[in-house]
């Protein structure tokens, strides 16, 4: 798992949900350029991304971690869905998420 995602309350949020619904692995990171980093050092089977970030963009880093990595279910979690057009996200939900759908949107993108 890879969560992208720069305020910290919201990142171990997103983190409990996804281990709360299976997951075993999650890296954090807050910036565009570590999570490339991140993904290239341990390939992500999951991505959760916000679309603003203080350097770089989700999207940015979600587009150059499927080019290097291949297919990878992405979820982004964002106050600002109008930003994600075009991304490559396999589900776009909107800020502030309910910690059970994250969950449940993890789930039926594993599958």
């Amino acid at each position: 798992m890879l969560i992208i995602e720069d305020e910290a309350l919201i990142a171990m949020m997103i983190e409990d949900s996804l281990i709360e619904a299976g997951a075993t692995s999650v890296d954090i990171v807050a910036s565009e350029a570590d999570a490339v980093d991140a993904a290239h050092r341990h390939r992500p089977d999951f991505i959760t991304s916000d679309v603003r970030l203080p350097q770089g963009t989700g999207p940015g880093a979600v587009a150059e971690i499927l080019r290097c990595c291949g297919a990878i279910p992405v979820l982004f979690i964002t106050a600002s869905p109008d930003e994600c057009a075009g991304c490559a996200a396999d589900a776009i939900m909107r800020k502030p998420a309910n910690p059970r759908e994250i969950g449940l949107r993890f789930r039926a993108l594993q599958h």
